[in-house]
């Protein structure tokens, strides 16, 4: 907390950028400090608005605050380059360099870390959502007491990770932040021994066990976020400690808060299964799989894992919904197909597969 005779920064004075660093390929992080020696005051997570000078007028744009709350002499934010080479963000990257001053609103935000947080927290975040999490994590490093953290950091490539150097030396200064890299594929000629594939349950166990103990927090994509809440439901998490930050405009009022609308299967709501090519339609719910109801109608699906890994069981849907929480043993093209695997599908209404 500043001194009382320290002046808090207000958003009638403007930032100046005092320095740009890169981060990753197309990724910059921004630093600014009032020119009159302000001090900041904001919470691990919570967002800022810059009023760039774009050529056809300024133009307001949200960008979470990359730095700790315990630095609060300078203020930072991390910004990722489109890939249509437009926009704030293109034109930051761009044109905005040390000395430059611009307009900046806030800080603003509700999703942050409680007031004391003393809890056991887990960090998902992928791609540039690791921004609020990069605050929140550096924030529980220098508060001075040993943190308990389990972060998980998705990127496509190694080389994509964000501030993946700067976790690491928190890391190796405290025992309480356990990172886990996760990407979608390997760079060239480079040793990468961390875990390969999208996210999945199975990725989630092996990194922290623990998880229902812990508070949540997750960034990044929509489609991420959506899965990871998939797989936290059928894991039975108490989605109360579940929080969320999307790419979309950041939430200023908790009253705000957009609540998804996520498909969880009911075990009291009624399904039917038809599998046309052996003529057997057999009553279920929606908490039943469709291996499970296959099995019990005498049908044979051949099977191995159970758990949505190994693909064996992989059957095309000819009509109706599943809702399928998987875990790498289907591809993208195969569900676009309607191809579902039987192990981890469970029915949603009238529900018809080829078997």
């Amino acid at each position: 907390m500043p001194r009382e005779d320290t002046p808090l920064w207000q958003d009638s004075e403007p930032l100046e950028c005092v320095m740009v660093v890169p981060e990753a390929p197309g990724v910059k992080t921004f630093v600014f400090r009032p020119p009159s020696g302000a001090t900041f005051l904001f919470r691990a997570g919570q967002f800022i608005t810059l009023e760039l000078p774009m050529p056809g007028g300024p133009d307001h744009r949200t960008y979470t605050i990359s730095s700790s709350p315990t630095s609060n002499v300078y203020l930072s934010v991390t910004v990722k380059a489109q890939p249509d080479g437009r926009g704030g963000s293109q034109w930051m990257m761009d044109n905005l360099k040390p000395g430059m001053r611009i307009k900046a609103f806030g800080p603003a935000g509700v999703f942050h870390l409680p007031r004391q947080p003393d809890n056991k927290y887990l960090f998902i975040s992928a791609g540039s959502g690791v921004t609020p999490m990069m605050s929140m994590a550096t924030f529980l490093f220098e508060r001075g007491e040993e943190p308990d953290i389990s972060f998980v950091s998705c990127a496509k490539k190694p080389s994509e990770l964000i501030f993946r150097k700067r976790l690491e030396y928190m890391a190796s200064r405290v025992q309480g932040l356990k990172l886990h890299f996760v990407v979608d594929q390997d760079e060239p000629y480079e040793v990468w021994t961390g875990y390969r594939g999208r996210f999945n349950q199975l990725m989630l166990g092996l990194t922290t066990p623990d998880y229902l103990e812990r508070d949540v927090y997750c960034c990044g994509p929509e489609g991420f976020m959506q899965s990871v809440r998939d797989m936290l439901h059928a894991l039975g998490y108490d989605m109360s400690r579940y929080h969320q930050e999307s790419f979309g405009a950041p939430v200023e009022r908790v009253e705000d808060i957009p609540v998804p609308d996520d498909v969880v299967p009911q075990e009291k709501a009624p399904a039917e299964l038809t599998f046309s090519g052996s003529g057997v339609t057999a009553s279920c719910t929606e908490t039943d799989t469709v291996l499970a109801v296959a099995k019990r109608s005498g049908l044979n699906i051949p099977s191995g894992c159970n758990f949505g890994v190994c693909g064996t069981c992989k059957v095309k849907k000819t009509a109706g919904e599943v809702h399928m929480v998987h875990n790498g043993g289907i591809s993208d093209e195969d569900i676009a197909e309607g191809y579902i695997l039987a192990c981890c599908s469970h029915p949603l209404g009238k529900v018809e597969v080829a078997i």
